[in-house]
């Protein structure tokens, strides 16, 4: 089975990713946006019962913290990705740490860069003109994150949730 773990956002930066998901993003009706703190990995479910409790007790370490988004950019030319950029914050890159820590089994591919998707699987051009016309928008958001979530894939192709793990010292 393969798991991930993400951060989703409230429901309103979510309307506004989906607003361009739909139009741009193949993967938009297999997953929420979300800001992905462990890429998907392979794991029995009694593996990811173990890792629940080891991100259990990650969560306890973090607080919750301020999510900011301010602009739309691209992972151009790695890749044809669009995304909200989310501000750079020390508890969001401690938590992505902390987590791919307790994972040290799985390479991780990329640097991370916080983001919300709304955009993949481009062709060169497509990527060029949605990117050419969204790129000078702003899309300022600010909000309180206090959980994240382990995910399983199911046979579909889609993502739900395995369990949920709220941040700071009143996570149980």
């Amino acid at each position: 089975m393969k798991f991930g773990v993400v951060i989703f956002p409230s429901k309103s930066l979510q309307d506004l990713a989906n607003s361009y998901r739909k139009r741009y993003d193949p993967h938009y009706a297999l997953i929420p946006p979300h800001i992905t703190l462990k890429n998907a990995f392979e794991a029995t479910e009694d593996d990811a019962k173990k890792y629940a409790n080891q991100l259990r007790k990650v969560a306890r370490e973090f607080k919750p913290f301020t999510l900011k988004t301010s602009k739309i950019s691209s992972f151009q030319p790695v890749n044809n990705v669009i995304y909200m950029k989310v501000e750079p914050d020390s508890v969001l890159d401690g938590l992505h740490n902390q987590i791919n820590q307790e994972f040290k089994e799985e390479n991780v591919e990329y640097s991370f860069v916080p983001h919300v998707t709304i955009g993949q699987k481009l062709s060169n051009d497509e990527h060029s003109d949605v990117y050419g016309s969204l790129r000078m928008q702003k899309v300022e958001h600010e909000e309180i994150i206090d959980r994240f979530h382990i995910l399983y894939q199911l046979e579909n192709g889609s993502w739900t949730v395995f369990e949920t793990f709220r941040l700071g010292e009143e996570a149980e």
